[in-house]
Parts: C-alpha cells; sequence; structure tokens
C-alpha cells in the first residue's frame, strides 16, 4: 500500500493513488477485454496515463475532499485490483457525483466492483452530502448494469454518446442509472 487509505470494507482497502502507480494503470489499460467497452479493446499509452490520466487523478484529492479516483486492493494480499471513480462531472453540481470503476480481469465476477461501489454511495450520502449518484454505460455492457442495479441504482434514461471509437455494440446505445439521497435511505 503506497497511498493514503480512503475507505475499507470487508475485503477491500480503496487508497489514493501515487505518482508511483503508473505501472498498474499501464497494465490494467493494457488488456483488451478491460478497455473492449471504452476503446473496442484498444490500451491506453504510457505517455497519457503519466501525463494525462495519473495527474487528473492526482488533483482530485486536492479539489474535491472527499471525491476522486481510488486504487481497488484486496485487503488480505494487497493486491491491485483496479480502481473505483466518484466524482463530480463538469456539468454537474458537486453533490451529484458520478460513479464509475474498472477492474482488471482477474477480479472479475468476484462482487469487487458492486463492494467498492456500495462503499463510496454510502460515504456520499453519510459524509459528503450528496443528494444523487449517477452512473453511465453502454446499453449492452450487462456486467456494469448489473452492479448499478445491486447498488441500488435505477434506470433513468437510454441515450446515444459520441463515442470517438466504433465499438461493437454501441448502436444500441448507452444508459444512465441513478439513486437519490432518499432512495438510498429507504433501502433495507
Amino acid at each position: 500500500m503506497t497511498g493514503a487509505v480512503f475507505l475499507e470494507t470487508a475485503r477491500l482497502r480503496l487508497r489514493r493513488f501515487t505518482a508511483e502507480d503508473a505501472d498498474l494503470l499501464v497494465g490494467l489499460d493494457a488488456d483488451p477485454e478491460v478497455m473492449f467497452f471504452l476503446t473496442a479493446g484498444a490500451p491506453t499509452s504510457r505517455e497519457e496515463i503519466e501525463t494525462d490520466h495519473l495527474p487528473a487523478f492526482l488533483s482530485y484529492y486536492e479539489r474535491f475532499a472527499g471525491y476522486g479516483f481510488w486504487a481497488l486492493e484486496e485487503r488480505a494480499s494487497g493486491e491491485f485490483l483496479g480502481w473505483i471513480h466518484y466524482r463530480p462531472r463538469p456539468t454537474d453540481p458537486t453533490d451529484e457525483p458520478e460513479l464509475g470503476y474498472r477492474l482488471v480481469r482477474s477480479a472479475w465476477g468476484k462482487g469487487y466492483a458492486t463492494e467498492a461501489s456500495q462503499a463510496v454511495i454510502d460515504h456520499g450520502f453519510r459524509e459528503l452530502g450528496v443528494r444523487r449518484v449517477v452512473a453511465e454505460t453502454m446499453a449492452v455492457h450487462q456486467p456494469s448494469r448489473r452492479v448499478m442495479e445491486k447498488v441500488g441504482m435505477r434506470l433513468v434514461r437510454e441515450f446515444h454518446a459520441d463515442w470517438p471509437v466504433r465499438i461493437p455494440g454501441d448502436e444500441h446505445g448507452d444508459v444512465e442509472y441513478a439513486i437519490t439521497r432518499e432512495e438510498w435511505a429507504a433501502r433495507p
């Protein structure tokens, strides 16, 4: 563990990224299956990670208390599993953060995305005064949609995003899910 711990769950540690995490991000984004629904499988270059992505991740910690990009690590082994983001989109108020996640393939199907998502959603509603959380994915990306549904988010709209890269399935459009503070509080 190299960055400050943000949250912990039963199985996960969510920590701040550091400048030394470039190799982890390069490895994550080098897997064509991980990147399929984003770039049709094309990797992110090391240069882009080091000069764009990682500096952007690090800047969130200074600009928005409690928001940002968080490295996911398995508590038992310290293994890097991917990341989760919980951040205001540029066009939305700060009390309406967007949820997103990207995990290494070996972590898929184990409930880690759901566990981390629930932790940041709960933190936002309990500690940050969040009013509403949103998340988007391609309509055909069923595993991502299932995570959103498992954490209590509901489908609020279907739309067609302007993807810079043609991705198989993007002709079916995209979906936005959301959960409000009231919906979260009413969950069992």
